[in-house]
């Protein structure tokens, strides 16, 4: 069994791709997996300056020790004006700026998911391009439109059925890759 760890890209306390993750890992039964939310682990923004008067934040340090130890990751990604969050992105570069390859030899699910109809695909093209650089492979990836349409915030479940079974064989995809 390989350990999974999960997060989203955002840092609200109503994260609707949060959401999505402590759905998915709901449904991951032959792999243990650890959900973590990312507001947990604040760093100030990002500049050689900071990093070199005050040297890396502990809530950095202590996320770079929670995806070591981690065999694979599911991150599903926000989307704000077509890309990552500010938030997200100041949690990459501060994490690069620690290990360049932070990612090397970790199995990634991405997702992403929006209110709309596009389902945050622009932050989740830019996560595919980007997550390799750091040395991640991308196993598979899905994005999950119109949240609030398809998604049952009060039972915490996926309404449309082909989404489900979409998210569903990404997942067995997944679980067996890793």
């Amino acid at each position: 069994m390989k350990k999974i760890l999960a997060f989203s890209g955002s840092n609200s306390s109503t994260s609707i791709n949060q959401k999505l993750v402590e759905f998915i890992t709901s449904e991951i039964k032959i792999h243990p997996t650890r959900v973590i939310n990312l507001a947990n682990y604040t760093a100030p923004i990002y500049s050689e300056d900071e990093e070199k008067n005050n040297g890396f934040p502990g809530m950095i340090l202590a996320l770079k020790q929670e995806i070591s130890a981690a065999d694979a990751l599911i991150i599903s990604v926000n989307e704000h004006n077509g890309s990552w969050s500010t938030f997200f992105k100041n949690t990459i570069d501060w994490l690069s700026r620690l290990d360049r390859n932070f990612l090397e030899g970790k199995k990634v699910l991405v997702m992403s998911t929006s209110p709309g109809k596009r389902g945050g695909v622009g932050a989740l093209e830019y996560a595919k391009s980007v997550f390799p650089r750091f040395g991640a492979d991308i196993v598979d990836s899905f994005s999950f439109p119109s949240f609030y349409d398809n998604f049952s915030v009060a039972s915490k479940t996926v309404t449309d059925e082909t989404l489900l079974l979409g998210l569903r064989e990404v997942l067995s995809t997944f679980a067996h890759q890793i």
